[in-house]
């Protein structure tokens, strides 16, 4: 197993060196610059001072957002099966008036 090795990111103008599996950089350097976009629109809006609470508030609204998708993600499945149960039954039904043609 190979050691993690260091990488340097930029998040609001300051520099971070993170320890980072190898093949994981090109996902450490997008996640890192989709945080730093996030943060910019917190600081930007003007309504919260400081680099601890924007990176607070930035972090809540993305644990808001992941947490409504997984609960959207919840919901579809609850709803797939039964779809799935009506597809499959139009399916075979009409798979078998395709045989009796076929006779």
């Amino acid at each position: 197993m190979t050691d993690p090795q260091p990488i340097n990111i930029s998040i609001l103008d300051k520099d971070y060196k993170v320890a980072c599996p190898p093949g994981e950089q090109s996902a450490l350097l997008e996640s890192a610059k989709f945080l730093d976009s996030k943060m910019r629109e917190v600081r930007d809006s003007g309504h919260v001072l400081g680099s601890e609470r924007i990176a607070v508030i930035t972090a809540l609204n993305m644990a808001n957002d992941l947490l409504r998708t997984s609960n959207v993600d919840k919901e579809l499945g609850q709803e797939l099966p039964p779809r799935l149960k009506d597809l499959e039954h139009k399916i075979s039904r009409v798979l078998e008036q395709a045989k009796q043609l076929e006779i």
